[in-house]
């Protein structure tokens, strides 16, 4: 009896016996069941409903008000009266209808079901009979309808069916699952087992949090929607508790350092900073004072530099490669596009070179004697700064002493490109930069490893970008408006989402607009085009041209997304706007209103607009703070696609939501780092259950952390 006990008694995840082996689930449920990623019993109850119905009361047919023309809820008991067809006259291409009337007691009222593609209710439904019905009801005209409804018939003694006066899980469904085979699963999983905590009492008692097993059976059948709030509650922190153990563990270190006095700015940096013909915003010099006691710790640096468009990353990176070189390290910055990397080699050369920084560049076009001739001497240490693409990852590139990895704009690389880079050297510190700012729950949980420096003031003078959302029937307007930017010798960019002309669809593309606006709209103007297929040096010759000022405008693809910096550009026209996401429009936009110039984003959208582009493009209209537009795209697209960890398995949240639980996650951090504070290998007996469920059912497991 003990050990049948003992058997009955796991953590959720340890329950491996495949789905299959419950009773019912064939060959049709369980691909079902497969497509949604569920395997084992476990699996199916860490499926989170989409919403839950309160059917606990009765709603009558008669409380539908009339005249809104908009759905309400009935749940109800009903007699059927009348079935009669609609719509055509073959059996095939008529609805069946059928009328009930209300007997709950409750109230009284009809209801006119509509049968769309539900033939078979016509036996079912039948003159007399009665049912349970839970329906989307609306008036149309004088008559109340319902299309989606689900009915029951009565028990044969009269009671109502199981499904009333209960809360019901809707669950996401796939192939030929339903509800009802769902539910039938879920209750018979929680039927044969019971689950132990899966956190220490001190942590349950200090936030009233539920037992697991509790929490677990009121978040699949609960008594009443508030014993949903309180499941997910627990539910929500659990997960995200351990989520923050797993990314702070690497985090939370102490802080002794290696030199006699951590922090201190070095005689390079000092020269450097003096030269420059501005002064470092507030917010720069905290974030370089914050990266130097990183560099200056026994502990290697892992931090994020977020900042705006525009807000001065790179410059606090190449000063901070400055304190590198001054205590003898090597430095490796990678840049996603060639076009990019050249542009901040170019920097560098202004930069660095006339402080004496021995500079490279390489990329995957810098080939025979000119590249053996850069990586033997980045081996023999006569290289003090790199700058490349993803070719400084491959095999043959190889330093004598890499101290620091620069990644710009880390979202662009996957995580075994970041990692093969940093294999390169021991314990490198890194710093990521990204001009698209982390949400706040983001860099909390996806980034809890990382320490998040943030430049939030811009370079004085500069102008919020004013934002106009122009339709077709303006375009011509525009037009004029850019045309008028011109005339006063400012500059622009013309965006379209593809190269040439597919033939499949209206979409304008930067070949045929070229020729257009070339020849059109602005004549004798001079231009260039600009796209991915064009020759990697003829794009450094239009772009050098540019900032000349021997070109007035580009018409690009979104290849001018970053690493452009033009300061007489003042206009950016992005064709297809609701064809972008909301982290490339602002990008686009940040490549005007680079100096002190009052510049102008316009984004053209065609009819019909969808919802969410509808709402991307208010956004960007609405607000220049790149902060705030980062929060909606993670409400919008979702937090695997912002950190490129969407196919990992590492942010399938099934309880918590980052777009609402900062307040859990703060509260999840905090208690992390104190157990790691306190006990980090989880000896003590408090923390026993910790180290049993790391050791078991991790619901992160630490290997797929470290690869994010």
């Amino acid at each position: 009896m003990r050990t049948r006990e003992r058997e009955k008694h796991m953590f959720i995840r340890q329950l491996q016996e495949p789905i299959a082996s419950l009773p019912g689930v064939g060959k049709s449920a369980r691909l079902g069941y497969d497509a949604l990623g569920i395997r084992t019993q476990g699996d199916v109850l860490l499926l989170s409903p989409r919403s839950w119905e309160d059917r606990s009361i009765i709603v009558p047919l008669g409380s539908v008000a009339r005249n809104t023309g908009e759905n309400t809820v009935v749940n109800t008991f009903v007699q059927v009266l009348s079935q009669s067809w609609f719509g055509g006259r073959t059996r095939g291409k008529r609805t069946l209808k059928v009328i009930v009337r209300d007997i709950s007691g409750n109230g009284d009222g009809r209801l006119s079901l509509l049968c769309f593609g539900r033939d078979f209710l016509e036996k079912v439904l039948v003159t007399g009979r009665t049912f349970y019905v839970y329906a989307q009801a609306a008036y149309h005209m004088t008559e109340l309808q319902s299309s989606q409804f689900e009915v029951i018939p009565m028990r044969d003694d009269g009671s109502p069916p199981a499904e009333f006066g209960a809360v019901l899980p809707i669950y996401p469904l796939s192939g030929s699952l339903s509800q009802r085979i769902i539910r039938r699963d879920v209750a018979a999983v929680l039927a044969a087992r019971s689950f132990d905590d899966e956190l220490p009492p001190s942590l349950m008692d200090a936030y009233a949090l539920l037992p697991t097993d509790r929490a677990i059976r009121m978040w699949h059948q609960p008594s009443s929607l508030e014993d949903v709030k309180k499941a997910r509650q627990t539910l929500a922190f659990t997960e995200l508790f351990y989520l923050q153990l797993v990314t702070r563990r690497r985090a939370v270190r102490t802080d002794s350092s290696t030199l006699k006095s951590p922090g201190e700015i070095t005689g390079s940096e000092k020269r450097f900073i003096s030269l420059l013909p501005f002064s470092l915003t507030a917010d720069q010099e905290t974030v370089l004072k914050e990266i130097r006691m990183d560099l200056d710790s026994s502990s290697p640096m892992n931090r994020m530099l977020q900042g705006d468009v525009g807000s001065g990353k790179t410059l606090v990176a190449w000063i901070s490669a400055l304190h590198v070189l001054s205590h003898g390290g090597q430095v490796a910055f990678m840049a996603p596009t060639e076009l990019l990397a050249r542009q901040h080699a170019e920097n560098a050369a202004r930069l660095l070179a006339p402080a004496g920084v021995r500079l490279a560049f390489l990329t995957g076009s810098v080939k025979g004697k000119e590249r053996k001739l850069i990586l033997d001497n980045l081996k023999a240490g006569n290289i003090d700064v790199i700058i490349g693409t993803h070719a400084l990852f491959s095999k043959e590139v190889e330093f004598r002493r890499l101290r620091f990895v620069i990644i710009d704009e880390q979202h662009r690389f996957g995580v075994g490109q970041r990692l093969a880079l940093m294999d390169k050297a021991a314990t490198p510190d890194v710093l990521l930069m990204t001009a698209t700012p982390i949400p706040r729950t983001l860099a909390l949980t996806v980034f809890g490893d990382l320490n998040v420096s943030t430049i939030h003031t811009m370079p004085p003078g500069r102008l919020p970008v004013i934002t106009h959302l122009v339709s077709d029937a303006s375009r011509e307007r525009m037009y004029k408006a850019v045309g008028i930017e011109f005339f006063r010798g400012h500059q622009g960019y013309f965006v379209y989402p593809r190269i040439d002309d597919s033939g499949t669809s209206d979409i304008r593309d930067v070949t045929n607009m070229f020729e257009y606006l070339s020849t059109r709209v602005y004549p004798g103007i001079p231009s260039a085009l600009l796209h991915s297929r064009i020759p990697e040096q003829e794009k450094m010759d239009i772009l050098e041209r540019f900032r000349r000022k021997e070109l007035m405008y580009l018409v690009s693809t979104s290849v001018v997304e970053v690493g452009i910096d033009i300061p007489e550009a003042t206009c950016m026209v992005v064709e297809h706007a609701d064809h972008f996401g909301l982290s490339a429009l602002h990008q686009l936009r940040g490549r005007v209103g680079r100096g002190t110039l009052q510049s102008y984003c316009f984004l053209v959208y065609g009819e019909p607009l969808s919802d969410d582009a509808r709402q991307r493009l208010l956004v960007l209209r609405e607000s220049t703070d790149g902060f705030r537009i980062a929060e909606q795209d993670l409400l919008i697209r979702g937090p695997g696609e912002m950190t490129g960890t969407r196919q990992s398995g590492f942010l399938r949240l099934q309880f918590a939501d980052l777009t609402t639980d900062v307040e859990i996650i703060v509260v999840a951090r905090k208690e992390a780092d104190a157990v790691l504070q306190a006990d980090p290998a989880f000896l003590s007996l408090s923390h026993s259950v910790i180290r049993d469920v790391l050791m078991h059912a991790p619901p992160f497991p630490e290997d797929v952390i470290d690869a994010s």
